[in-house]
C-alpha cells in the first residue's frame, strides 16, 4: 500500500506537522511507501525532499497564510494529479485546506481522518468551514484521535463513535546534554526550577502560572520557554507583580538547548486552559526524561489522561493559580515517585514506535 499524509505546512512547528512528519518518517523507513503533502510560504510551486527510499515530503507553494491556515491552489492541483498513485490519504484536522483538496482531488480511495482537536477559538471562521468539515466526517474511513477521551467528548464525532479509535502521540526519548543541564542548573541555585514550554498564546493560560509564582516560596523558579503575541503582555505582568527575580522568559530555545533544560528541572507545568490543548506534546517529552508534570484538566481535553493523576505528576483546575502552586508543591514533594511513574508511562505509551505500528494497524484494518 501506498500511504499520503495530507495538511498543514513545513518546516515542522506545532503538533500536528511534528506528528505528520514523524508518521511520513517512521512508516517509510519500515519499506512502507509513504509521502507527506503541504504547503510552505516558498517561491518555488513544489520543492520534494527525500526522507529515505519509500518516503518524501512534498511541499507546494502557498499564496499566503489566513486563520493559522495555508491558502496553498497548488495542492489542489497537485492531489488531482497524483491521488491514483495512493492507496489511503491520511488526512490531518483542522486544516481546511487539506479538506478542500481533498474535496476536489477525486480521490476513491480509503480516507483516514486524524482529528488532532476541535476548532474551538474560531468561531466566525468555523461557521463557514463546518459544512467541509461535516463531508470529511462522513467521508473518513476512521477518524484517529490523539486519546480517547476526546473522540467521546468531542460534540463533532458524537454520531460517529463507530468508526472512532484513538493512537496516542509518540515520540523518540528527549536526549540532552548533561553537562549543559548542569550548567543551566547552576544559573539559577533555587530549591525547584520549575519549567514550561510553549508558544506565548492566550489558550496556554501563562498569566495562570506567572500568578502561580506569588503562592510559592522565593526559592521557587520558573523558566518560560517560547515565543507569541502574548510575550510583552507577560512580561509587564511578570514586571507588575514583582517577579523579575523568580521568572526568567527564554524566547525561543534551539532543540539541543530545550533538551538540557527538561534534564535540568525539577517540575514541567502545562497550564493550558482551553480544549485547543488537545494533547501537549510537551507533557511526554517532559516524562521521557523522568520529570513530574502538573497539568490541568481542561474538560473535553486529552491532557489530564496523558498525564496520569498520581502517577506521573498532578492534574488541577485550569485558570487557578493557587492550585497551579500546589500542584508544584506535590509534585516536589512527591519527586522520586513520580518522576519514575512518568518515565514507565512514556515507554508504555508514548514511544514512536508505538504510534507507528498502532498506525499502520489502522491502514491495514480500514
Amino acid at each position: 500500500m501506498k500511504i499520503l499524509q495530507l495538511g498543514k505546512f513545513y518546516p515542522v512547528r506545532g503538533g500536528v506537522e511534528k506528528v505528520m512528519y514523524d508518521l511520513t518518517d517512521g512508516i517509510s523507513e519500515k519499506g512502507i511507501a509513504c509521502d507527506m503533502l503541504c504547503a510552505a510560504l516558498s517561491k518555488k510551486k513544489i520543492n520534494i525532499i527525500q526522507l529515505n527510499e519509500c518516503g518524501r515530503v512534498i511541499c507546494v507553494k502557498a499564496l499566503c497564510k489566513k486563520a493559522g491556515t495555508m491558502i496553498a491552489p497548488f495542492m489542489i492541483s497537485y492531489l488531482r494529479k497524483h491521488r491514483r498513485e495512493y492507496d489511503i490519504i491520511h488526512v490531518h484536522h483542522p486544516d481546511p485546506m487539506a479538506a478542500v483538496a481533498l474535496l476536489f482531488s477525486g480521490f476513491k480511495g480509503r480516507v483516514i481522518l486524524h482529528w488532532h482537536s476541535d476548532i474551538v477559538s474560531q468561531k466566525e471562521f468555523f461557521l463557514l468551514y463546518k459544512p467541509l468539515q461535516n463531508w470529511l466526517v462522513r467521508r473518513a474511513d476512521k477518524i484517529v484521535c490523539t486519546t480517547p477521551v476526546y473522540f467521546r467528548e468531542s460534540p463533532h464525532l458524537a454520531k460517529v463513535q463507530d468508526k472512532c479509535t484513538y493512537v496516542p502521540i509518540g515520540i523518540r526519548p528527549i536526549v540532552g546534554d548533561e553537562a549543559r543541564a548542569a550548567e543551566l542548573r547552576a544559573k539559577y541555585p533555587c530549591k525547584c526550577l520549575i519549567l514550561s514550554v510553549g508558544r506565548l498564546v492566550p489558550y496556554k493560560g501563562y498569566e495562570y502560572l506567572i500568578d502561580a509564582m506569588k503562592h510559592l516560596p522565593e526559592d521557587f523558579h520558573l523558566v518560560i520557554g517560547g515565543t507569541g503575541p502574548m510575550q510583552d503582555d507577560l512580561l509587564y505582568r511578570i514586571a507588575e507583580k514583582g517577579l523579575d527575580k523568580r521568572i526568567t522568559m527564554l524566547g525561543l530555545v534551539p532543540d539541543d538547548d530545550l533538551h538540557a533544560w527538561y534534564l535540568a528541572c525539577d517540575v514541567f507545568v502545562l497550564p493550558s486552559v482551553m480544549k485547543t490543548e488537545a494533547f501537549g506534546i510537551v507533557q511526554i517529552e517532559a516524562m521521557s526524561c523522568g520529570k513530574p508534570v502538573v497539568a490541568t484538566r481542561i474538560p473535553g481535553s486529552g491532557v489530564p489522561w496523558v498525564n496520569l493523576d498520581g502517577q506521573s505528576g498532578v492534574n488541577v483546575e485550569p485558570r487557578d493559580p493557587a492550585a497551579l502552586a500546589e500542584g508544584i508543591r506535590r509534585d516536589l514533594q512527591n519527586a522520586p515517585a513520580f518522576g519514575q511513574g512518568a518515565r514507565k508511562l512514556f515507554q508504555e505509551r508514548y514511544t514512536l514506535d508505538s504510534m507507528i505500528n498502532k498506525t499502520i494497524q489502522i491502514y491495514e484494518q480500514a
